[in-house]
């Protein structure tokens, strides 16, 4: 018998990272669901169930691209599992999760610069979304999230640096995924889950409490024989 002691594999971490995330990204995701609303026909967005449901297609589209990104970042890091370049990618992957909870605690306002990361790949995809609008479909509604999915977001390359550790394309992916459905709530029950993150993404204190939890999942990432969600396997 011997310890698991991967700490990305708990996908639980990696959600929870989705949720507090939302505090952050409640702003520029509630903008593209009103972009996405407003594209709808009034018809469309006088009937709630239809609405909800392109809404949810919309953010399963999201989700799945974030679940193809770290299938790919998981794909990248598999030359990087043992020995001491493994150890290298956990220390840089501790570094940007302790980094993004210092930017979300208010300590550390560059931290916002990783997002030009992405800029380049996103000036090429974003017009594939605009196509997309007005959106009349599900289908279209799923296309829009798979596209959007990838704007340039720096707690979702924090999530992707917890991913790329795992050594497992699928843990990776996995990964990724669990991130997305913690961003679920926030995304999808807008007017509701928005309101209330709103206030909290105002309330100084909250926000320094979450950014102390990334910083205390970057010591597990980098340290991953203290994590007290690590399973045993036979």
């Amino acid at each position: 018998m011997h310890l698991y002691l991967d700490f990305n594999a708990s996908y639980l971490a990696a959600f929870f990272i989705g949720l507090f995330s939302s505090l952050h990204c409640i702003g520029m995701c509630g903008s593209i669901i009103g972009t996405l609303t407003y594209s709808l026909s009034q018809e469309l967005r006088n009937n709630k169930r239809i609405l909800f449901s392109i809404v949810l297609s919309y953010n399963l589209g999201r989700i799945a691209s974030y679940a193809i990104a770290g299938a790919v970042v998981g794909f990248l890091s598999l030359p990087f599992t043992e020995g001491q370049a493994h150890r290298i990618l956990q220390l840089a992957s501790g570094a940007i999760m302790a980094s993004a909870g210092l930017y979300i605690g208010g300590w550390f306002p560059r931290f916002a610069y990783i997002e030009k990361i992405g800029s380049r790949f996103w000036k090429l995809i974003e017009p594939f979304g605009r196509r997309l609008i007005p959106v009349k479909t599900r289908t279209q509604a799923i296309l829009f999230g798979m596209v959007w999915g990838w704007l340039p977001c720096g707690l979702i390359y924090t999530a992707l640096a917890l991913a790329a550790t795992t050594g497992n394309v699928m843990h990776s992916s996995m990964t990724m995924l669990a991130f997305g459905l913690g961003t679920l709530p926030a995304v999808v029950g807008v007017g509701i889950m928005t309101s209330l993150l709103a206030r909290l993404s105002k309330a100084r204190r909250f926000k320094q409490i979450v950014g102390v939890l990334f910083i205390i999942f970057a010591l597990l990432a980098v340290f991953p024989w203290l994590n007290p969600m690590r399973v045993e396997h036979i």
